[in-house]
């Protein structure tokens, strides 16, 4: 199930647990490249709001004389904004009929495997991994069993600035210096006009099911629960100067911009009338907190959306950070509450995982979050509310786009209208306890 685009719906709710990971690879490049070959003219696309929502500007490029880019940040990759038609034309990764497996054209993704230094042996082959209902991954398997994964927006009809893997790219490279486990990104291509991202496949596991999570000892299990909120921390801790990412997004006060933001988004991908999700709307915009700081905020932070070491429980690699944008710190410790069910609580997806023995509670990891970062609590609730409101958003938006195209449906399934009233129900009864 996140950008925080227009398209959160985008943001797949039930998170895309799409992976990376190491590759026996050598001769590997520092960082991300884009490939000339394959791109055109990449154009200027300067953030303008909590997202980054792009403004193109079509008169000049990152290249040229006069360039809007500001100083020491990365070129942007050409494709920020994709059409309908354009992203319905796959040629790179095809469906073979068989679910879930697809053909690779050998000839343009070893092109991008040979331009960044990585060594393959043909015949290369393509899964789609992850239950996301956003951003399509694919893990790339060669002839030895070398992996990769490549990265793409969705098919179909897609909101205007949705689903930006090229600067999901960007900010996997900047984070790369950091202590934030992320997967290395080799290089962002182009099939035709819809961006492709190279990366690094991270081998670990993904607790993306009740099998998997049942399958742990509950020591295990709490070992990944604690492990969440302190990794968030890391998040929230980046140097924004230093890691370059100052510019990501606007600095105005976040819970503005997200009520703004996911209303609109609500408008556009509506299936129905819903009352109690307008009237929420309208209790949270009354109820907005002073925001003290500014930090990198992941957006669509839970347990589907990491890798874990299957050893000891660590996390070794943080997913998905298509709704990734700068703002208020506790709106993603708000967001991960909002997918950490109580049992006998309804969601979204298969969180019902989160209830078995040895996970912590709601409250444990609060609690651990703001041990780790000094936080004060007093907002925790607004956010918490927010973000069960912003999945109910999500989900509709993941339920609209497969009614609109089916071959965007995932493993998992689609939300229903049963499961995203519910979440409102959630949202109106957190925000009802927080006396707003």
């Amino acid at each position: 199930m996140t950008s925080e685009p227009a398209t959160s719906d985008e943001a797949r709710t039930v998170g895309e647990p799409g992976v990376t990971g190491p590759a026996n690879t050598s001769g590997e490049p520092a960082g991300p490249q884009t490939a000339a070959a394959q791109q055109d003219s990449p154009t200027v696309v300067p953030p303008t709001d909590d997202r980054g929502t792009l403004e193109v500007d079509e008169a000049r490029t990152v290249d040229s004389p006069g360039s809007t880019r500001p100083a020491n940040t990365p070129a942007e990759p050409a494709g920020a904004q994709i059409t309908a038609a354009q992203q319905d034309s796959p040629t790179v990764v095809r469906p073979t009929g068989d679910r879930g497996t697809f053909e690779v054209d050998d000839h343009a993704v070893g092109g991008w495997l040979e331009s960044v230094s990585l060594k393959y042996q043909l015949p290369l082959r393509a899964t789609r991994v992850g239950f996301g209902q956003s951003n399509l991954t694919f893990q790339v398997t060669d002839a030895e069993d070398h992996r990769w994964v490549l990265r793409r927006p969705p098919l179909g009809r897609l909101l205007a600035s949705a689903h930006d893997v090229a600067r999901e790219a960007r900010i996997l490279t900047a984070l790369a210096g950091t202590a934030v486990p992320v997967p290395r990104v080799y290089g962002v291509f182009a099939d035709g006009e819809v961006p492709m991202v190279l990366m690094e496949y991270v081998d670990g596991l993904v607790i993306d099911s009740m099998e998997i999570a049942e399958s742990l000892a509950p020591e295990h299990r709490r070992a990944i629960g604690v492990a969440l909120p302190r990794t968030l921390a890391e998040i929230h801790a980046v140097d924004l100067d230093a890691a370059g990412l100052i510019d990501l997004a606007s600095h105005k006060p976040y819970a503005g911009r997200q009520l703004a933001r996911w209303s609109r988004q609500w408008e556009q991908s509506r299936t129905r009338e819903h009352p109690q999700l307008d009237r929420l709307t309208e209790r949270l915009r009354a109820a907005v907190p002073e925001q003290h700081e500014i930090a990198l905020v992941h957006g669509d932070f839970h347990i589907r959306n990491v890798i874990t070491a299957p050893a000891t429980g660590a996390i070794d690699a943080v997913l998905d950070w298509e709704l990734c944008t700068l703002g208020d710190p506790l709106a993603d410790i708000g967001s991960l509450l909002a997918y950490w069910p109580e049992p006998g609580e309804a969601g979204i997806g298969n969180f019902a995982m989160c209830t078995l023995p040895g996970f912590p509670s709601r409250a444990e990891i609060a609690a651990e979050y703001l041990a780790a970062t000094g936080r004060d609590p007093a907002a925790l609730s607004f956010w918490h509310a927010l973000g069960l409101w912003k999945v109910a958003i999500i989900a509709e938006g993941v339920l609209r786009r497969a009614l609109d195209d089916p071959r965007n449906r995932a493993a998992a399934g689609t939300p229903t209208i049963e499961h995203i009233d519910a979440v409102v129900d959630n949202a109106d009864r957190v925000a009802t306890e927080a006396g707003f």
